[in-house]
C-alpha cells in the first residue's frame, strides 16, 4: 500500500515516521509513502494557497485549484487509490474504518488548515473523517492516527500477526489487562489464572475481563460487538454481580 499525503506542512510528518514500528516498516518498505507540499502547486510567484471566504467572516480557506492540480498529477500515479478528507464534520473514524482501509491498494490523506477547504473539492473526496469531536489545527494530526492505525494491520508491520486481532476494538470490544514478571508489585498480584499454564482457563479469564471492562468503560460497545452465547451469560453475570472484585 501506498499513503500519499497533501499537507501545506511536510516536516510535521518527518519525526513520527521515522520512529517505532512505522519507521522499520518503511525501511523493510512493507509500505510506502509520499508527503506532498500543497504549495508546490500553488501559481508563482506567491504560491497562494488560501483566500478571504465569500460572504465574509474570520479565517481563510484553502483554495481549490492547488488541490486540483496535486490529485491529477497523484491519481496518473494512483489512479485506484482512495482519497480521504481529515475534517472534524467527516463521520468517526473506527477500528472497522482502518480494517476495510487496509484492503485498499493506495490512500491519499488530505489535510484541511485554516477554517477548512472550498466545498467544491468534497465532490472529488471518497470519505470524510473525524478523529474526535474536538477541532485542532490541522488535518495532520489525524492524517498520522489513521495512517498509524490502518498501516499496523498491513502484513508484516507488527512484529506478532496475533496482536491487532486481540486489540480493543478489534471485535467490538475492549482489551483485556495485561501483566508481567514481577508477580507481585506494590502489593498487587498478578491473577493465579495467568500462572497456571491453563490455557483454556487464561482464554476464558481474558475474554471475561474483555467483557467486563467494556462494560464498565464503553458500554454502547456491547450493542454492536460480534457476541456469542456465552458471552452474553458472562454479562448477565457480570450485570448482576458488579460490586464482584476482579480474580
Amino acid at each position: 500500500m501506498k499513503f500519499d499525503v497533501l499537507t501545506l506542512f511536510p516536516a510535521f510528518f518527518e519525526s513520527p515516521l521515522q520512529a517505532g514500528v512505522l519507521g522499520k516498516a518503511l525501511e523493510k518498505q512493507l509500505f510506502h509513502m509520499a508527503i506532498h507540499n500543497l504549495r508546490g502547486w500553488a501559481e508563482a510567484p506567491h504560491f497562494v494557497v488560501d483566500d478571504a471566504p465569500y460572504g465574509g467572516g474570520g479565517g481563510m480557506v484553502m483554495k481549490p485549484e492547488p488541490i486540483r492540480r496535486a490529485l491529477d498529477a497523484i491519481r496518473r500515479e494512483a489512479p485506484r487509490s482512495r482519497l480521504l478528507l481529515m475534517t472534524p464534520q467527516g463521520r468517526a473514524f473506527r477500528q472497522r474504518d482502518a480494517v476495510g482501509l487496509s484492503r485498499e491498494e493506495g490512500l491519499i490523506l488530505l489535510c484541511g488548515r485554516y477554517e477548512g477547504i472550498d466545498e467544491r473539492v468534497r465532490a472529488w473526496v471518497d470519505d470524510e473523517y473525524s478523529i474526535g469531536d474536538y477541532v485542532l489545527t490541522g488535518g495532520e494530526y489525524a492524517a498520522l492516527v489513521i495512517i498509524d492505525a490502518v498501516a499496523r494491520l498491513l502484513p508484516g508491520v507488527l512484529g506478532n500477526e496475533l496482536s491487532a486481532g486481540e486489540d480493543s476494538f478489534g471485535d467490538g470490544l475492549l482489551e483485556y489487562p495485561h501483566y508481567t514478571r514481577p508477580a507481585e508489585f506494590d502489593g498487587i498480584r498478578v491473577p493465579e489464572v495467568l500462572q497456571s499454564g491453563n490455557h483454556a482457563e487464561i482464554a476464558r479469564w481474558r475474554r471475561r475481563e474483555r467483557l467486563r471492562r467494556t462494560l464498565e468503560r464503553r458500554p454502547e460497545l456491547l450493542d454492536e460487538a460480534a457476541l456469542s452465547t456465552g458471552d452474553r451469560r458472562l454479562l448477565a453475570e457480570l450485570r448482576n454481580r458488579p460490586e464482584e472484585k476482579k480474580e
